[in-house]
């Protein structure tokens, strides 16, 4: 089990009603560019949020508590709270 450090940046647009839509999730090689391309779509987005996450990439195991690098916007549970 290799267990490595992942960085993701997740974006959120409308969907229906007062819903919100996640688009793709992208994959970033450094915190720093996580929170770069979070920063450059933030107003572009009705949400945007960039984590790392502990993960055991090939069983698709993840950390249960990402570590917030940036956030801006509408966000969804469990975001919207830490």
């Amino acid at each position: 089990m290799a267990s490595e450090t992942v960085y993701i940046l997740q974006t959120y647009v409308a969907g229906r009603g007062k819903a919100l839509k996640a688009e793709q999730q992208v994959g970033c090689k450094t915190a720093e560019e996580a929170r770069r391309k979070a920063e450059r779509l933030a107003p572009l987005r009705l949400g945007v949020v960039a984590f790392a996450a502990t993960a055991d990439t090939e069983l698709g195991d993840y950390d249960e508590n990402p570590v917030i690098l940036f956030k801006s916007g509408q966000l969804p549970h469990p975001f919207s709270e830490l």
